[in-house]
């Protein structure tokens, strides 16, 4: 188990992000988060702001090690030992940096859960799948064996699979369903906000859309918020209603997830895109990002893409690209000193 941060003052040192205000309705509402580990040059995240509202989708996209996963990790404080943080990340309105004892174990069990990589990793090979869906709910006391044994089966009902898999062992089911599992044990504390860190990762093709098909149908019935972490950024744009990209622990772009990948504005998200493979493209070169993602190591003075970047020039190595939105699409941002220059960025679709 990681042990959680010690947070540093909530307000921190605030970022020029040109975001949009807080909005109450935010199921997640991350601002100007931080967080520093021991014999680091950098923050591993650096002032990362964003927000899921309650029924919607969020994809959070980028390259092994960019940070997706210790931002949606941050939604339960379950950040690396030693490490520090500073902003805010609050969930329903309450700093889960600030939390403790039974504040942010309520978070935990009810609140916020989250669907890991690698289900079997997950859980108990010498406990049945029954007790482990039910035991969360009754540990925190007022639940009957039998009532947690009955929301234990709807549940399972609800993802496609029967009572019969309560009696079962990990070893007998296969791995989509005990994907399936894991999203069930997920809902069964009622979450608000369901973290979803590349589920479909072990999964083969056909069990990969069923998932898919399937988180979509469950946050309409249960109107659960949505992270969706993922490398795929086709998937990514098939689930999601909007996009966050990030990259060296800072988020590049994000906006409503059909005009980003019509129309990226950074470089590093038009690099990503072009580097997918196609169906169309079948026997051409497949398009690489030339160079590795900063170490962390070395200081960022400037873009943490720029050495990367073909329209890279002095300024992008001297400052830091605040978030700017797209001409006549204030909600479509990017972190770039010349988003205007990419080719079908200019805001026409």
């Amino acid at each position: 188990m990681n042990t959680p941060a010690t947070p540093t003052d909530p307000g921190g040192t605030p970022t020029d992000s040109g975001d949009t205000p807080s909005d109450p309705s935010d199921t997640l509402d991350i601002r100007g988060l931080r967080v520093t580990l021991p014999g680091t040059a950098r923050p591993v995240l650096d002032g990362v702001d964003l927000t899921v509202a309650a029924g919607e989708t969020v994809a959070l996209v980028g390259e092994s090690g960019s940070g997706k996963t210790l931002t949606s990790r941050s939604a339960l404080r379950l950040l690396p030992p030693g490490a520090t943080a500073e902003g805010t990340v609050r969930v329903d309105g309450d700093d889960v940096l600030m939390m403790t004892g039974d504040r942010l174990r309520a978070l935990r069990t009810g609140t916020v859960a989250m669907v890991f990589q690698d289900p079997r990793a997950a859980l108990n090979p010498l406990r049945r799948i029954g007790d482990f869906l039910t035991e969360g709910v009754r540990a925190t006391g007022g639940t009957t064996r039998a009532d947690a044994t009955a929301r234990a089966t709807e549940l399972l009902q609800a993802v496609g699979l029967d009572a019969a898999v309560l009696s079962k062992y990990p070893s007998q089911v296969s791995g989509g369903m005990l994907q399936r599992v894991m999203i069930a044990a997920a809902l069964m504390g009622d979450p608000a906000l369901l973290l979803a860190d590349e589920p479909t990762t072990a999964l083969d093709v056909t069990t990969q859309a069923e998932v898919i098909a399937l988180l979509g149908r469950l946050r309409a019935r249960f109107g659960t918020a949505l992270l969706f972490v993922t490398h795929d950024l086709d998937l990514a744009a098939a689930i999601s209603d909007r996009v966050y990209v990030m990259y060296a622990g800072r988020i590049a772009e994000h906006g409503p997830a059909k005009a980003l990948f019509a129309s990226p504005r950074h470089p590093y998200t038009a690099a990503l895109l072009a580097s997918t493979p196609r169906l169309e493209s079948a026997g051409d070169r497949l398009k690489a990002i030339d160079g590795q993602p900063p170490d962390l190591r070395t200081p960022l003075t400037g873009c943490a893409f720029a050495a990367r970047c073909s329209l890279a020039t002095e300024v992008c190595d001297q400052r830091v690209p605040a978030p700017r939105p797209a001409p006549g699409r204030p909600e479509h941002r990017a972190a770039c000193h010349h988003s205007e220059r990419l080719e079908g960025s200019s805001g026409d679709e």
